[in-house]
């Protein structure tokens, strides 16, 4: 096929090998891409933004091959063009199919039996350097000093000549089959299921699957059914009274019944149907950045990996653009994208992973001209997606519509000018007080009920003003009537800019002739705001019983100024949050895209937290595991204490510890280098694992523990939060099967039960390379974190799951 880069193109031989599970091919040097590393395939039509970047013929679009992939912690793309349309089409079938196996089984564990056989076989093959079905004794331990088995020559020896039944003195496929299983006998398990058997003369029965179930594994009423623990028991079991084996037991604990995440992967099971105000919702920052903030590519690749994983609030910057809006960071040596191949990459991708609605948060930089342009280009790209009116049935807006009221809606969410300038014209006329304030007196009640007033005698002297000047108003009266009907804020908002002052508001005298502004001076198309619907940008006058918002009235908080607000007015943010939308940013100080702690401004009730999607930081890791909740829908229903009017709940403050018992890893990854081979000089490893607890600063909450039991650090991420780790030792020269039987405690407190806003982070790691990145992690919200025994499926830096790399652990919150 040929390989198109930028400036050339050459002709290579690529191969699929299916056992091993890689595309390689070799130019001046042997490249690999194993398809797990794989994070989306683009064939023909779907490549076509490549081609055409590429500035090639469509002529080519039938035989064309994207693979985008990530190697060396890096986003890497391999763009083909098949030499025939048969070649293209068994490319097409056997890559996609082999591409759909394993990214199935990268969501969580199970499929033990599918899982077990592609490790045989990628083995078996990788052994096999001769090609003759046959494993001799050099061989086979040539494979255990890859897989990082620590055992003698002599001891793998024995195991040899066990699995070489026949005496032939090599394994064949079904030999070393029976090896691989010796090989890989689970001590730990073992020991476990002799314990609970034990005091019950040896068997495994009914009684002792229930109690485990529930004493221990801390199992839901279902799971502890009669029907359920029988069904296992029978499935296990090959005697007429119903026992499970020692291999059943093992197979059970390594099943996705027994998944160490709560939350049945794939399946929306939080209630959909509260309004928007109530979710937390998975959103980016710079969406069109993939790498550093003031240099890197605008492109529409952020948009397609944010939304693919979920992400349901995605950012444009627009500005001017030669002849039509760009899309890019201001004042950087970022490159621009234009408007429409960002919404049609949108449009295409909004709801591949999840149903529930997008909000576009738009920062408008561009002259009222562009404006239309962008809004024309989102009506002829999204149509009947585009939320331009209120959703039929809610007329009238009372609170937000639901997920599931704007399942398959695109929004759009951007300051509206007419709106601030209204707000800031009453404002100053009224004189109201923005300091924050708990209580609110009769006379504060006067005012806004005053201010109430005064808007609805605006309106009407404002409608006045327009007819007035509408032969100087050509060009917005005919922009104006894309405006709905229902869109009434607008419209004052609207005459607001056309008149300047009105004066004598509390009098029955008519006011003077109004002076007409300079049109010219409007910075806002009205085209714009008729698709403000119920994500209008507002400025934030302060959050008080003084000021009223409604309910489609949202604003944005920079890092800096929500960090204040965490510190010196949280329960006023929680309480302001309950009905309305904010989205939080990461400070523009963060110009090689770091993230800060999501968890902070999720305790403050903050629905858009925006992270830098293109960095694989601690933020980033923790966002990721919020939003593996709920079936990866986008959407999480906000603890229960952030939703309700339950002061009492708000302050329950309790203590707790985290006691995690690590027992054993499973075939640790080995490391690789920047072309993707495994590193085999670095054979030596002396795995560790430590677990860090994650706790956001609680509204309300007083701390009592100490020094020695909790730490409080503001990181070089900038967010404080506190923060405690513990490790285990080392086991010297073991990454296969390495066994630590260890016990870490790690106390915390907790306000409201809100344990779904705790993260605990599981790092495997190697003495000596502190510094370094970990070997393998696993991140996850501590309330979906399951209790009692549960192997966790780990994960590189970049959170792709490793295909046969577990640790086995037990946790129990006391």
């Amino acid at each position: 096929m040929t390989k198109i880069s930028p400036g050339k193109q050459r002709s290579y031989i690529f191969k699929l090998d299916p056992d091993q599970g890689q595309i390689i091919w070799q130019s001046k040097k042997l490249r690999i891409i194993p398809i797990e590393n794989i994070k989306e395939l683009r064939f023909s039509s779907d490549a076509r933004y490549y081609r055409q970047q590429f500035q090639l013929a469509q002529d080519y679009e039938d035989r064309w091959i994207t693979i985008i992939y990530i190697l060396n912690g890096a986003y890497k793309t391999l763009h083909l063009i098949s030499s025939t349309k048969d070649v293209f089409c068994m490319w097409h079938i056997t890559l996609r199919k082999l591409y759909e196996i394993r990214q199935e089984l990268m969501t969580g564990l199970g499929n033990e039996e599918i899982r077990h056989a592609i490790w045989e076989k990628q083995y078996w093959t990788a052994s096999d350097e001769s090609s003759d079905q046959k494993l001799r004794f050099d061989e086979v331990e040539k494979l255990c000093r890859r897989l990082n088995v620590n055992t003698s020559t002599e001891e793998l020896k024995r195991l040899f000549e066990q699995a070489d039944t026949k005496c032939q003195g090599f394994l064949n496929f079904s030999d070393f089959q029976r090896f691989v299983k010796l090989l890989k006998a689970r001590p730990d398990i073992t020991l476990l299921y002799r314990k609970l058997c034990y005091s019950n003369d040896g068997k495994f029965d009914f009684s002792v699957f229930e109690y485990f179930l529930r004493d221990t594994q801390k199992a839901s009423p279902i799971e502890v059914s009669l029907d359920y623990i029988s069904h296992k028991l029978s499935a296990s079991s090959q005697s007429p009274r119903p026992v499970m084996s020692l291999d059943g037991f093992t197979s059970f604990l390594l099943s996705s019944d027994n998944s160490a995440f709560i939350e049945r992967q794939g399946k929306v099971c939080h209630d959909m149907t509260r309004p928007l105000s109530e979710y937390l919702i998975s959103s980016s920052h710079n969406t069109y950045l993939i790498g550093h903030q003031l240099v890197g590519s605008s492109t529409i690749e952020g948009y397609i990996r944010a939304l693919l994983h979920s992400c349901r609030s995605v950012e444009i910057d627009v500005y001017d653009g030669d002849s039509e809006p760009m899309i890019f960071h201001g004042k950087t040596f970022t490159s621009k994208v234009p408007v429409r191949e960002v919404c049609e990459a949108i449009a295409k991708y909004a709801f591949v992973t999840s149903p529930y609605p997008v909000i576009i948060s738009a920062e408008i930089h561009c002259s009222v001209l562009q404006q239309e342009m962008m809004v024309e280009v989102m009506r002829d790209v999204f149509q009947d997606v585009l939320v331009s009116a209120p959703v039929e049935g809610r007329p009238t807006l009372e609170v937000l519509p639901s997920p599931e009221h704007l399942k398959g809606k695109v929004l759009l969410k951007a300051k509206n000018l007419y709106v601030s300038e209204n707000e800031s014209i009453r404002t100053k006329e009224v004189s109201i007080d923005t300091e924050s304030s708990s209580t609110e007196t009769s006379t504060d009640s006067d005012v806004v009920q005053d201010t109430r007033d005064e808007r609805l005698n605006l309106r009407v002297l404002e409608r006045d003003a327009i007819n007035e000047v509408k032969d100087e108003l050509k060009r917005a009266r005919s922009l104006f009537d894309r405006v709905r009907s229902g869109h009434s804020r607008n419209l004052s908002g609207i005459a607001a800019l056309a008149v300047p002052t009105v004066t004598s508001m509390a009098t029955s005298e008519p006011p003077a002739r109004p002076e007409l502004r300079d049109v010219s001076k409007v910075k806002m198309s009205f085209a714009v705001a008729s698709l403000l619907v119920y994500t209008v940008g507002v400025k934030c006058r302060g959050i008080n019983k003084k000021e009223h918002y409604a309910p489609e009235h949202m604003f944005s908080l920079s890092e800096k100024t929500a960090n204040k607000m965490v510190k010196h007015g949280m329960v006023d943010l929680i309480k302001h949050n309950r009905t309305h939308l904010v989205r939080i940013y990461p400070k523009g100080l963060r110009v090689n895209s770091s993230n800060y702690l999501p968890h902070r401004y999720w305790t403050a009730g903050a629905q858009l937290v925006a992270i830098n999607w293109q960095t694989f930081d601690l933020g980033y890791m923790i966002n990721h595991a919020m939003f593996q909740r709920n079936g990866r829908a986008g959407y999480v229903l906000k603890p229960l204490a952030l939703r309700m009017h339950d002061k009492d709940l708000l302050s329950r403050h309790t203590q707790h510890s985290l006691d995690i018992v690590v027992i054993s890893a499973q075939q640790l990854p080995r490391p690789k280098d920047s072309l993707g081979h495994e590193i085999m000089d670095k054979s030596t490893v002396d795995p560790y694992v430590e677990v860090s607890i994650h706790v956001p600063d609680w509204p309300h909450a007083s701390y009592h523990s100490s020094s020695s039991s909790t730490t409080t650090s503001p990181s070089s991420t900038g967010s404080t939060g506190r923060l405690l780790s513990r490790r285990t030792n080392s086991v010297k020269n073991n990454g296969f099967n390495p066994v630590w039987q260890e016990v870490l405690s790690l106390p915390f407190d907790c306000v409201g039960d809100m344990f779904d806003l705790i993260f605990v982070r599981f790092a495997v790691r190697r003495d000596g390379d502190n510094d370094e990145e970990p070997i393998a992690v696993y991140c996850v919200s501590l309330g979906s974190l399951a209790m009692g025994y549960r192997h966790l499926p780990l994960h590189d830096t970049q959170l792709s799951q490793y295909l046969f790399s577990t640790l086995f652990v037990m946790c129990a919150i006391n």
